[in-house]
């Protein structure tokens, strides 16, 4: 058979309806992602509203050495990467459990209002989250503080105690998203081989043999590749999460302030469209490189769980 010299137009020849269904969900994210890199410029230029984005003056690095300069660049760096790996940890072991007890249910009407449950969480907004931790830890009023007081005991001031804020907020983030993840590892689950039980149950192995030889194993290549895409957001804080349950508390800000509040906060103040710009750049930089990275030493150990 005649090759095409265009392999691309004879695919595109022969799978039209496919690219045309593509078409839609291409149009978006050209539009949401791509033509919006044209804004990286921001980074390196002092922007005023006269010029607009393009014409006003180029500054070089300065926004950077600005971002840098200011004491919070190491702080609010490590509080964002310390926060989300805490998040990566603490969420796929705990989603990783709660899918292999589920799968282990025998009961389907309980297994999927259980998996239910867990999922609603997900869809709840941060403001109603935040809300309810106010409620919940407000000195005044709060559940906790009314309950110590009717004890007889000292209410504990939560919204000035830094310690306590990293839990609490690595709670909130399990509560969110456990139910999520759940459901993607228990679909992963479900697609492992039965007969591969089946031989188990014949040779005798006990319910936590299972799990540890077929059922960790088969799910593997889904742990990898949604680490690896976790990698990427590493230096992205969940805004929403981080503003609206923490409320911008000055308080605690030194423990719980990220690269986005910061930023975020920095706008409002400052207007500094240059320098919050920059530091959305080096959160971006930095991301990429770490997905590069994690993903040639994923490369090395398991070629076919790469990404690319």
């Amino acid at each position: 058979m005649k090759r095409s010299k265009h392999p691309f137009l004879q695919d595109l020849k022969e799978n039209r309806i496919k690219w045309l269904m593509l078409l839609p969900a291409a149009i978006v994210v050209i539009l949401m992602c791509y033509i919006p890199m044209g804004g990286i410029v921001l980074a390196f230029k002092e922007y005023n509203y006269h010029d607009g984005i393009f014409g006003s003056p180029w500054v070089g690095f300065k926004n950077f050495e600005y971002f840098f300069q200011s004491g919070k660049a190491w702080s609010v760096t490590r509080n964002t990467i310390l926060y989300n790996l805490a998040f990566l940890c603490v969420n796929t072991v705990l989603q990783i459990t709660c899918a292999i007890l589920l799968s282990e249910l025998a009961g389907k009407w309980f297994k999927r209002i259980t998996q239910s449950v867990m999922f609603f969480p997900y869809f709840i907004s941060w403001v109603v989250v935040g809300a309810f931790i106010y409620n919940m830890f407000n000195f005044e009023f709060g559940a906790v503080n009314t309950f110590l007081r009717s004890l007889g005991l000292e209410p504990v001031d939560i919204y000035s105690n830094e310690a306590v804020w990293p839990f609490i907020l690595i709670g909130v983030s399990a509560f969110k998203n456990v139910g999520y993840g759940t459901v993607m590892y228990l679909a992963s689950i479900m697609n492992i081989d039965g007969q591969l039980y089946e031989a188990a149950d014949l040779d005798g192995a006990n319910m936590w043999q299972k799990i540890r030889h077929i059922t960790l194993p088969g799910i593997r290549p889904t742990v990898v590749i949604l680490f690896l895409l976790a990698i990427g957001t590493i230096m992205k804080g969940d805004f929403q999460m981080f503003w609206q349950v923490t409320g911008n508390n000055p308080m605690v800000l030194e423990v719980t302030d990220v690269i986005d509040t910061y930023v975020t906060r920095s706008l409002l103040q400052l207007q500094e469209f240059g320098m919050t710009s920059a530091a959305g750049l080096y959160q971006s930089t930095f991301s990429f490189l770490l997905v590069l990275l994690a993903n040639k030493l994923v490369k090395k150990v398991e070629p076919d769980y790469a990404l690319f």
